[in-house]
């Protein structure tokens, strides 16, 4: 756990990177394996992971993505999309995964689907999407947390409008939404942040015991 410890204060939003440097192959499947075994809600995983390599797309996305540097510097942009139609199909699909992984009969299975369904499938649309968006926020956390591991930097950003991105990557017709973005690469010995103290609250302002 301490080294742990030392990981996440050695990783900060990283404000500049170093355009030069890639991430390697066996890295990002690494990262991407974090994230594909992130925890989520149910184990549904109501989401999409897009891989920005193209440099010509980066450039698109840069003006909607308040023309932060990182989009078109760091090795790879990492969208997070949640689903936005997220229903029946998707629950069944995942029944299916689950009695075929775990070798369980589909009948065995079905009291699980139907609880999902009950509880998911009635919410209105924006309650769903809501929903569906928060889980790639567990997703990102995983993949910050592995980047640290491998000494990785990654900046998490909301500062784009979801809308272009959703245009510009023809996220929409797929029945996603761009929720949350996350920027990898490397730092630049130039990016003076890196030297700042991390600020926190104190224990004793954060934590509550009851």
């Amino acid at each position: 756990m301490s080294t742990f410890i030392e990981q996440q204060n050695w990783r900060y939003a990283t404000k500049k990177f170093d355009a030069s440097k890639k991430i390697s192959n066996e890295d990002l499947n690494t990262l991407k394996e974090a994230i594909r075994l992130s925890s989520s809600s149910y184990g549904l995983q109501p989401f999409k992971v897009l891989i920005i390599e193209n440099a010509d797309l980066r450039e698109k996305l840069k003006p909607v993505a308040w023309n932060q540097s990182q989009i078109t510097d760091a090795s790879h942009v990492i969208v997070f999309a949640n689903e936005t139609n997220i229903g029946d199909t998707q629950i069944d699909n995942y029944i299916n995964n689950i009695s075929e992984t775990r070798g369980i009969p589909l009948e065995n299975l079905s009291g699980f689907g139907d609880f999902m369904k009950s509880k998911i499938t009635p919410l209105e649309s924006d309650l769903k999407n809501i929903w569906t968006s928060k889980q790639t926020y567990l997703a990102l956390a995983n993949l910050m947390n592995a980047s640290a591991e491998l000494k990785i930097d990654v900046t998490p950003m909301e500062g784009f409008d979801a809308n272009a991105f959703n245009e510009i990557l023809g996220l929409t017709e797929k029945g996603l939404n761009a929720s949350v973005i996350a920027t990898i690469g490397y730092r630049h010995k130039d990016d003076e942040t890196q030297h700042y103290k991390k600020v926190r609250k104190s224990n004793e302002e954060l934590f509550i015991t009851l």
